[in-house]
C-alpha cells in the first residue's frame, strides 16, 4: 500500500498516487485531472523536491519510476534518447559501457531521475566545461495537461526545424508539462579523471583561490567547500577544501596537477591528495551530494548564482553573515560557473523556526539571486523559495496559461506563484 505521506509537499498531500506505465498513461492521467479539475504533481526520484514552493493545490502525485528505459541509443552518433523516470546512475552505467557520458552531476544519482533533474533545471559544476544539461537536450517527448503527446526537436545533434521546445521545459519544475522523455547528445569519456583535495588553513584560503586562477589548464571543475561534515555544529571555519577536478588525455591531466601543486605550494598550501578513477568520481559525488544533505531537521539550504571571479569572496561574505546571525554555516562555492551554496541551521528546529523568515530575509539581502534549494518542511513553508519574481514574470504568467490553462500542473510551485 502506497503510503500518501512520503509525497507530501509543505502541508499538502495528494489524495491519490499513481504510476502510468508509458507515455501514454502519463498523458491519460493527466487528461483526467485536468477533466476532473484536479492538480497534479509531477514525481521523479524526489530528490530535487526541495526545489520550488508546496504546490496551492495537490490532489494526485504522478510518479514517473516505471518509465525506465533507453528508448535508442547509437553510441556511433553519440545520441541517446531516455525515458524520464530511468535513474541518472543507471544512464551513467550503460553509457560507461560505451565510453561515453553526460555531466549531470546531480545528488544522489541512484535515486535522481532524467525527468526530475530536468524539470529542476539541475546545472551542476562541470557545466562550466562541458555545457549545460539543457544545452545537451536535442529533442523531448512532454504530455499536456489536455492529454495530449508534444514532441520536439529529434535524435540529431543539428535540428534547426521549428522552435527549440525542448529547452523551455528544463527547470520549469512540471508546470509546463510532464517530461516522459528526453534525447540527449552524449560526449566521449575522458580518458583519465583526477580529483585534487588541498585541506585549506582559514588564513590561507584567499591565497588558495588565487592561486588555482594562475593555473594555465582548465580543470572540470573547482570550489571551495567549508563545512559539510557530518550533522554536528562545529567551531568557526574548521575544515577548508579546495576541490579540484581535472579530466583528459593522461599527459594533460599529469602536467594540471603538476602545476596545481606547485601553484598551491608557492601560495602556502602544504599538501594536496590526489584521487583517480573511481575513487575520484567517489568523492566528487560525496561534494555533488552535499548540495542538499540537511543538517538534522534544522536547516535550510540556498543555491545562488553570479559571476565566477566573484564567487568565493561571495560565499565568504554571506557565510560570515550567517553567523553573525548565530546560525550554523557550511557553504560552498563554485569557482567555474559562479555558483554560491550555502546551508544555514539553527542550534534546534524549535529555535530555529520563529526566525526562518527574518534570517531569510536578512541573508537574501547580502546573497543576492539566490534560491531555496533544500530544507526541513516546517521552515520552508515559511519562505518564498524563489524571492521576488524576475521582470519577465508577465511572459511566464502567459506562457502558464497558455500550456495548462486549467491550472492542472502543480499550481504554485514556480516563481510567482505559477
Amino acid at each position: 500500500m502506497i503510503a500518501l505521506g512520503s509525497f507530501a509537499l509543505g502541508d499538502r498531500t495528494p489524495r491519490s498516487v499513481e504510476e502510468p506505465a508509458d507515455a501514454a498513461s502519463v498523458a491519460a492521467v493527466l487528461k483526467a485531472a485536468t477533466d476532473a479539475g484536479e492538480a497534479a504533481v509531477i514525481v521523479g526520484g524526489a530528490t530535487l523536491q526541495g526545489i520550488g514552493n508546496a504546490p496551492a493545490r495537490y490532489d494526485r502525485a504522478i510518479v514517473m519510476r516505471r518509465l525506465d528505459r533507453i528508448a535508442t541509443y547509437d553510441p556511433r552518433d553519440l545520441t541517446i534518447g531516455i525515458e524520464a523516470g530511468m535513474t541518472i546512475a543507471a544512464v551513467n552505467a550503460r553509457l560507461e559501457e560505451a565510453g561515453q557520458f553526460i555531466p549531470f552531476d546531480v545528488p544522489r544519482p541512484h535515486e535522481a531521475t532524467v525527468g526530475g533533474t530536468l524539470a529542476a533545471g539541475w546545472a551542476g559544476p562541470r557545466r562550466a566545461a562541458y555545457g549545460a544539461l539543457r544545452d545537451l537536450v536535442i529533442g523531448s517527448t512532454v504530455a499536456l495537461a489536455d492529454g495530449t503527446l508534444a514532441s520536439a526537436g529529434g535524435m540529431v545533434v543539428k535540428n534547426v526545424t521549428g522552435y527549440d521546445m525542448s529547452k523551455l521545459y528544463v527547470g520549469s519544475l512540471g508546470t509546463l508539462g510532464a517530461i516522459v522523455r528526453a534525447n540527449f547528445k552524449t560526449l566521449p569519456r575522458p580518458a583519465v579523471r583526477r580529483l585534487a583535495v588541498a585541506p585549506i588553513p582559514p588564513d590561507l584560503e584567499g591565497r588558495a583561490v588565487a592561486a588555482l586562477a594562475s593555473v594555465t589548464v582548465e580543470p572540470a571543475a573547482a570550489l571551495v567547500m567549508r563545512g559539510f561534515i557530518g550533522n554536528t555544529p562545529r567551531v568557526h571555519d574548521e575544515d577548508i577544501r579546495l576541490i579540484v577536478l581535472f579530466e583528459g588525455s593522461a599527459a594533460t591531466v599529469d602536467r594540471a596537477t603538476r602545476e596545481l601543486r606547485s601553484q598551491l605550494g608557492a601560495a602556502g598550501v602544504a599538501q594536496t591528495r590526489l584521487y583517480d578513477a573511481a575513487e575520484a568520481e567517489r568523492r566528487f559525488q560525496v561534494t555533488l551530494d552535499a548540495t542538499i544533505e540537511p543538517l538534522a531537521d534544522r536547516s535550510i539550504t540556498y543555491r545562488a548564482r553570479g559571476i565566477p571571479s566573484a564567487a568565493w569572496a561571495r560565499m565568504d561574505t554571506a557565510y560570515a553573515h550567517a553567523e553573525r546571525l548565530g546560525l550554523v554555516a557550511d557553504a560552498i562555492a563554485d569557482l567555474r560557473t559562479g555558483d554560491v551554496y550555502l546551508r544555514v541551521a539553527g542550534a534546534t528546529r524549535d529555535a530555529f523556526e520563529p526566525r526562518v523568515a527574518e534570517a531569510d530575509a536578512s541573508l537574501r539581502r547580502v546573497l543576492s539571486r539566490a534560491t531555496l534549494l533544500a530544507g526541513e518542511p516546517s521552515l520552508r513553508a515559511q519562505l518564498d523559495a524563489w524571492g521576488p519574481p524576475p521582470e519577465t514574470i508577465g511572459t511566464m504568467r502567459a506562457l502558464k496559461a497558455r500550456f495548462d490553462p486549467a491550472g492542472t500542473l502543480a499550481p504554485g510551485r514556480y516563481v510567482g506563484g505559477i
